[in-house]
């Protein structure tokens, strides 16, 4: 039998009958759009896992900032807009630049910043013909983004890696390298900060996965999420700091694993870089000999099933890389989801040796686009 995986009362349906037969012990999801449906089973059934409630807080960035609120941790100014009206007194009252977004939103899409009133009505207007009006809309946050890696299981948190990210004007995360220089001098208070967010949502157990902007006024929470982190975030972590939290997912819950019983210290460095080819049509990739043994293609025709192909055929590999094949169109970077041209990854003595053998390779492979 099949249930919609989003729909909480049709997958308990399908499990209830076995669940009777012969009785779960965990329900568990590895993917974000089942996690509120995959509570609502956790709930019906009396099992112990993440709450259909806490995932839904960690979904809904409105929520999000209540529950902020409610424990005064990383205070941001912020309210749902329901009008262009609302979107601009909203900017006025802040009296600066705020950004408007989906609750729900994904994948860096439909973020709009507006540094005046006029900017917000139009922003509000373009997110509603968009189908969202009701967007929240947040001061905004200067300084540099990183991000906290972390697993919780039986009340143990194991705060882990910690990453920093480069970004084009569309707040495109192009770059991710871990571990962070940024984040080391704020370290402590990003990792207890981390603690006391994920108690807040009271979520039990499994991966998480915190993003904050370290502004003028100290470490401010940008959204949170009860899962692993994207953009090859988890490798970065198993390569840099020598534990692999896609394993944990599964083998801490289970009682296969267990957590160490301090955060691990790195061993390494690793970075991420996807390639950002002038936008057109692909007509010739050029790479240079010395990093060809390093590259491999996505057959054409081919459209992958992970956003980072491969990635599994690279753990034991210093660096290698990923690039799209001549017919291939480049999408403008507006979203994540727009990094489509392939990436490259590396591992180095410290995340800026890491980088920098992102950027050789990078240099190394030339998208010739029209």
């Amino acid at each position: 039998m099949h249930a919609p995986i989003a729909d909480g009362p049709a997958i308990l349906e399908v499990l209830r009958p076995l669940h009777e037969e012969r009785p779960f012990g965990r329900v568990l999801t590895t993917t974000e759009p089942a996690a509120e449906s995959t509570g609502y089973v956790v709930d019906a059934l009396g099992l112990t896992g993440v709450t259909e409630a806490t995932a839904r807080a960690l979904k809904d960035k409105a929520l999000t900032r209540e529950l902020l609120a409610k424990y005064d941790l990383c205070p941001v100014r912020h309210q749902v807009v329901h009008s262009a009206e609302e979107a601009s007194g909203f900017q006025r009252s802040v009296g600066g630049r705020i950004v408007l977004k989906p609750v729900d939103g994904v994948a860096g899409l439909h973020i709009h910043p507006a540094a005046h009133a006029d900017e917000a009505a139009r922003a509000w207007r373009g997110l509603a013909a968009d189908g969202f009006d009701a967007p929240i809309a947040e001061e905004y946050l200067e300084g540099p983004v990183v991000s906290v890696d972390s697993f919780l299981f039986d009340g143990q948190h194991v705060p882990i890696g910690y990453s920093e990210y480069r970004m084009n004007e569309r707040f495109v995360e192009w770059e991710v390298s871990t571990p962070s220089r940024a984040a080391a001098p704020p370290l402590a208070e990003l990792r207890a900060l981390t603690v006391q967010l994920l108690d807040a949502v009271e979520l039990t157990e499994g991966p998480s996965h915190s993003e904050f902007v370290l502004t003028p006024q100290g470490p401010r929470v940008l959204e949170w999420h009860g899962r692993p982190a994207g953009s090859g975030a988890p490798e970065l972590v198993r390569r840099a700091f020598g534990v692999d939290l896609n394993r944990w997912f599964l083998t801490v819950p289970l009682g296969i694993g267990e957590l160490p019983a301090a955060s691990p210290e790195p061993v390494g460095g690793a970075a991420v870089r996807f390639f950002t080819p002038q936008p057109g049509q692909v007509r010739a990739v050029e790479v240079a000999t010395e990093v060809s043994a390093e590259v491999r293609r996505v057959p054409r025709g081919e459209t992958p099933l992970v956003f980072l192909p491969y990635l599994d055929e690279f753990r034991q590999l210093p660096a290698a890389a990923v690039i799209a094949i001549p017919g291939d169109t480049v999408p403008e970077l507006l979203t994540v989801a727009d990094c489509v041209s392939g990436y490259v990854i590396a591992s180095g003595v410290d995340r800026e040796a890491a980088v920098t053998r992102c950027e050789e390779i990078d240099k190394d492979i030339r998208f010739l686009t029209d």
